[in-house]
């Protein structure tokens, strides 16, 4: 049996937006009752473009980051990211997928514990079976600073080091796309600053498109964009300062 996942590069996934959300809706059943966590998001976000999310705790950011993601199910909508239709996708292909295209930046690291820097940046190329895994891995620990601290295990780390390894690991395959949940959330403002700072650059240098929560104002206004959600809907998506001067 074929499986629906496209390929990289194809022409038709290459030609819309990495990420088309339709009436996207999410329901989960609870014992007082279904709660309705979003409530039909329409969102079209373009190659290369870098999004924040906002908005209050309980209005679905998580949720819908997630479901970009692969790693949660939509109940209603449609959802197509890099072209592909994640409803007619398997477990399998929506691994797959994120393996190759999607680098996700959480707010607790979720570093495996028993393997230190260069091995945990490892993972995503190894599974891919890139020959190159540990060389790629050195050379972003090294662009993030870390250079002096590849064999050094997660719990010898600082917060900011532990972050900032997996903002190598995130970037390691490539992606398309990064997906960061408050990732300065477990920081202090000045680490989290550095931490932040990369991640732009990175993004920049890699050309990937960047979709951040925060509930930092300053920071959502650092990328091109700003939606805001309440309530499981989007009840705001404006370009920000800096997207105005990017379209210009």
């Amino acid at each position: 049996m074929t499986s629906p996942l496209k390929a990289d590069g194809d022409d038709n996934a290459a030609a819309g937006p990495i990420i088309d959300l339709r009436g996207l809706s999410l329901t989960l059943g609870s014992e007082a009752g279904d709660v309705n966590i979003l409530k039909g998001i329409d969102l079209s976000v373009g190659a290369g473009e870098s999004v924040s999310i906002i908005g209050p705790s309980g209005s679905g950011k998580t949720s819908m980051l997630m479901i970009i993601a692969g790693l949660e199910r939509a109940t209603g909508g449609a959802v197509q990211v890099g072209g592909n239709d994640f409803t007619k996708l398997g477990e399998d292909d929506l691994a797959l997928f994120r393996r190759d295209n999607v680098g996700i930046v959480f707010q607790s690291f979720h570093l495996v514990p028993t393997m230190n820097a260069l091995e945990n940046v490892a993972i995503p190329l190894e599974l891919a079976g890139r020959r190159d895994a540990f060389d790629r891995s050195r050379a972003l620990l090294e662009r993030v600073g870390l250079g002096h601290r590849l064999t050094h295990y997660p719990g010898q780390l600082s917060g900011g080091e532990q972050q900032r390894v997996a903002l190598a690991r995130a970037f390691a395959p490539q992606p398309k796309l990064i997906l960061a949940d408050e990732p300065t959330g477990n920081l202090d403002v000045a680490t989290g600053q550095q931490v932040i700072d990369l991640m732009f650059e990175m993004s920049d240098h890699q050309d990937v498109t960047l979709m951040l929560i925060t509930h930092d104002p300053v920071l959502a206004e650092r990328c091109r964009r700003v939606i805001r959600l309440e309530d499981g809907l989007i009840v705001k998506d404006a370009a920000t300062e800096a997207g105005s001067i990017a379209a210009e």
